[in-house]
């Protein structure tokens, strides 16, 4: 059974989310971050010569970046979202130490609460950078568990932020830096469960059980081997190590990075059983650091703000890709996530747009898979509720729809002088962009006898303003154990008539 914390997957997968209202809503949401927070310095410079004193080259250093990393880094990217977000972590007594309060509070103001342990230091990532590319990474770190005073200070921050009821999730931030032992873990998702709240983990180390409880657990891909010893290189494999992780170790969700590759949403059981591979956006990476906090943000915050897992983890591959493309640990904003999101619509769409050969090979695919498949066609110049209802009767009646478009010459020639009103490639990319549309084919002669003849669809769909003996290509179809269907129109619909209205 689905945890009562965290909404079942199975709508998600029976309608399509609004990305932008989704987005809005993480303005309202509030998080709490507790894990290793740490400074990330940035050293940039140039490269000109090699070391006379060994075989390394000199980095001459222009400039120098520093920022939150770790916990810090996903309160960075929370705040970069509109989240309320509170951080919670362990610093040292040192100047370090004050520069990620500085940048805390910059980021969060007073809902940052960050410990002093005297004794220990503040860990620093340094990264050397030339030309782009990043040359060497130094850390200064203590990876011993924080104090017993300093745990339970940890743990009691923790529980007082959750008795907020506009908090609506809890992420651990752990980078094995002694901020989060097993004891404090299970303290915190307790404390979490017991407030009726997801918990999401991003988790070091071995052995996963001491997440047991939490709602979704945000591994890479080394991550989830590592800790499974099984391995992850395809997607069966990543499912099958998501699925002994979620057995295992009690885990609600197990959401597996994969670089290259996208993520992999593994877990649920009953009705409510989740495996959604979702693919990487086709990008340059320039930088993977911290591609892994960002996951983390944008799911917790997404839970909070009542999306369910599906659609939190879309939005987190979406934000994912985005961040990789930059360089540095860095942070994807609302914008960003719509626009990128917008351009994969977009790939997709171009990519139902085939020509004669691609629809054939297709529709083989889909008949080898045991799918019905439709053609129906028209210049669908100016689209209208007329030509939308004829998609969705024609799509309701087999399970993929090709269809074929009058070229810019072919309309011209059936509809007369100043016709089409917008140029083929807009009308094939403005149909391509439709649910109900599976390919759409341009073609040049005056009917789609040739497209039909090739294709020899499952069902020929054709408004009811023809007669069946009138629609072309319906005998050929017929001979191929195929059907006709006549479409009901919309009354007083045409593109014919919404131009004279324009042009009255």
């Amino acid at each position: 059974m689905t945890p009562p914390d965290l909404p079942a997957s199975e709508s998600a997968t029976e309608r399509a989310s609004d990305l932008a209202a989704d987005l809005a809503a993480l303005t309202r949401a509030r998080v709490v971050v507790v894990g290793d927070a740490m400074l990330d310095r940035f050293l940039y410079g140039a490269v000109e010569r090699i070391s006379p004193e060994a075989p390394i080259p000199v980095l001459r250093i222009e400039r120098e970046v520093a920022m939150l990393g770790g916990a810090g880094n996903v309160l960075r990217n929370l705040t970069a979202l509109g989240v309320a977000a509170e951080l919670i972590a362990v610093v040292g007594d040192d100047a370090p130490g004050r520069e990620v309060a500085a940048l805390a509070a910059a980021e969060a103001g007073e809902r940052c609460r960050l410990l002093i342990q005297t004794d220990r230091p503040t860990t620093i990532k340094e990264r050397h950078i030339a030309g782009g590319q990043q040359l060497l990474r130094t850390d200064r770190e203590s990876t011993v568990p924080v104090d017993p005073a300093t745990a339970k200070a940890l743990v009691a921050a923790a529980r007082n932020a959750l008795a907020d009821p506009a908090v609506g999730a809890l992420i651990l931030s752990d980078y094995g830096k002694g901020a989060l032992s097993p004891e404090v873990i299970a303290e915190l998702i307790a404390a979490t469960r017991q407030a009726g709240r997801p918990v999401v983990a991003d988790p070091k180390g071995r052995d996963f059980a001491i997440y047991r409880g939490a709602s979704v657990l945000t591994p890479n891909r080394r991550e989830l081997a590592l800790a499974t010893g099984l391995p992850t290189d395809d997607d069966a494999q990543v499912v099958a190590a998501g699925r002994a992780v979620a057995d295992q170790a009690g885990i609600a969700y197990v959401l597996a990075t994969r670089s290259e590759k996208g993520m992999s949403l593994v877990g649920g059981t009953g009705k409510d059983a989740a495996v959604h591979h979702l693919p990487a956006a086709a990008r340059e990476v320039f930088d993977v650091s911290g591609a892994g906090d960002t996951v983390a943000a944008v799911l917790a915050a997404a839970l909070a703000a009542g999306c369910d897992v599906v659609r939190a983890a879309r939005l987190a591959n979406i934000a994912a890709g985005i961040v990789v493309g930059k360089l540095g640990t860095a942070v994807a904003y609302p914008g960003e996530i719509l626009r990128a999101h917008h351009a994969t619509d977009l790939l997709a769409a171009e990519a139902k747009v085939v020509d004669a050969a691609g629809m054939c090979e297709q529709a083989s695919r889909w008949r080898r898979a045991g799918l019905t498949v439709g053609f129906t066609n028209g210049c669908f110049d100016l689209l209208h509720p007329g030509h939308v209802s004829l998609l969705r009767q024609a799509r309701a009646a087999c399970d993929r729809l090709v269809v074929g478009l009058n070229s810019d010459a072919s309309t011209r020639r059936l509809k007369g002088d100043g016709r089409p009103v917008q140029a083929e490639a807009a009308r094939a990319a403005v149909l391509a962009s439709l649910a109900d549309t599976d390919l759409v084919v341009v073609f040049g002669e005056d009917t789609p006898l040739k497209l039909i003849e090739a294709l020899l669809p499952d069902v020929l769909v054709k408004g009811a303003d023809y007669t069946a003996e009138q629609v072309v290509g319906a005998e050929a179809v017929r001979r191929a154990g195929g059907r006709v269907l006549l479409a009901k129109l919309v009354p007083g619909q045409s593109t014919t008539g919404t131009i004279a209205k324009l042009n009255a």
